[in-house]
């Protein structure tokens, strides 16, 4: 997993790049708004409704720093990498579409104080995507109304990635992410600081179904404060492996999570795994049920529970906490 992180931050690197060269300095003054439509086209400066382009990279080219790419009608408006704050909107105009072969379909490379915004968009690997949306740097990302499926490129395959070396905040809401995943090591989301970098992650209504694994908090690849992740009011079901995971090592960054009012139903590995010292999850109101194990702590990690919990009926054992919290 390292090393595809690793060949992947370095071919968005040389991506940037390219894309910088082919940029060059616009002869035109940037948009506060531009606009993308299926009727559009590349040779336009996206600067209205009748100046619309036809896909988001021409469209961030033409948009200025902390401005917003607005969709105007149904349609597949090819990949994005992002290098600066910005907002991608579609608001009800019909499926806004990013599909994608090859890579990731949202490449987030910005820089320190960078706010990314996307919302109401498909991102569909199509069976051999590499991730659907993968965050190397930003200040925070916020995602909301989307759906991310179908992402299954041998090795490395997420519908979401957050593995800075900066701290970065990320937050998701009322969004479906499934299908996505290739091997044991791969699923819906996966959350991996890199050296001291801390990143900060809130779930709000989050669907994680028929992934491999469904959310996955790793602190192995950082030394610093690591992950603090809140998943609520979510769904985390069919998976083929465990539900939600957190694991560290001996040495390396915590993976914290708390995990509110959330289902985690029906994967085939365990519901809720905390592996090693510094993984640790604390839950309050949630059901845990028809997983192959419910919860688990294992080499020093922590499951601590606020005592309202529902863990029962699970296919082998229901697992106990390691600890509680009396509720204040």
């Amino acid at each position: 997993m390292t090393k595809s992180v690793t060949k992947l931050a370095l071919s968005l690197t040389a991506l940037a790049a390219t894309l910088a060269l082919l940029q060059g300095t616009p002869a035109q003054a940037l948009n506060k708004k531009s606009y993308v439509s299926n009727t559009g086209s590349d040779v336009k400066d996206c600067s209205s409704i009748a100046n619309a382009c036809a896909t988001f990279d021409h469209a961030l080219g033409q948009t200025l720093d902390g401005g917003e790419i607005s969709v105007l009608n149904p349609g597949d408006y090819s990949l994005a990498f992002i290098t600066q704050s910005v907002h991608i909107t579609n608001d009800g105009a019909g499926e806004a579409s990013v599909l994608v072969n090859l890579g990731p379909g949202v490449a987030i490379m910005a820089g320190a104080g960078d706010v990314i915004s996307v919302r109401g968009l498909v991102i569909d690997g199509q069976g051999q995507g590499q991730d659907g949306i993968f965050v190397s740097a930003a200040s925070a990302l916020h995602v909301q109304n989307c759906v991310i499926r179908n992402f299954q490129a041998f090795g490395s395959a997420f519908g979401i990635v957050l593995s800075a070396t900066t701290n970065t905040q990320l937050f998701v809401s009322d969004t479906i992410i499934f299908n996505n995943g290739s091997s044991a090591t791969t699923g819906g989301i996966s959350i991996r600081p890199q050296g001291t970098a801390s990143h900060n992650v809130v779930l709000d209504r989050v669907h994680l179904e028929n992934n491999v694994i469904g959310l996955w908090v790793n602190g192995t690849g950082g030394t610093g404060n690591g992950a603090h992740v809140v998943i609520r009011d979510s769904v985390v079901s069919g998976n083929a492996s465990d539900g939600i995971r957190a694991i560290t090592t001996a040495g390396h960054a915590p993976a914290f999570l708390v995990v509110e009012r959330t289902s985690v139903v029906n994967n085939a590995g365990t519901g809720i795994l905390a592996s090693g010292p510094g993984a640790t999850m604390l839950l309050d109101g949630n059901v845990v049920s028809r997983n192959g194990v419910g919860i688990s702590a294992v080499s020093s990690g922590q499951i601590i529970s606020y005592g309202n919990n529902k863990v029962n009926n699970n296919l082998g054992i229901d697992g106990t906490p390691t600890g509680s919290y009396s509720p204040i």
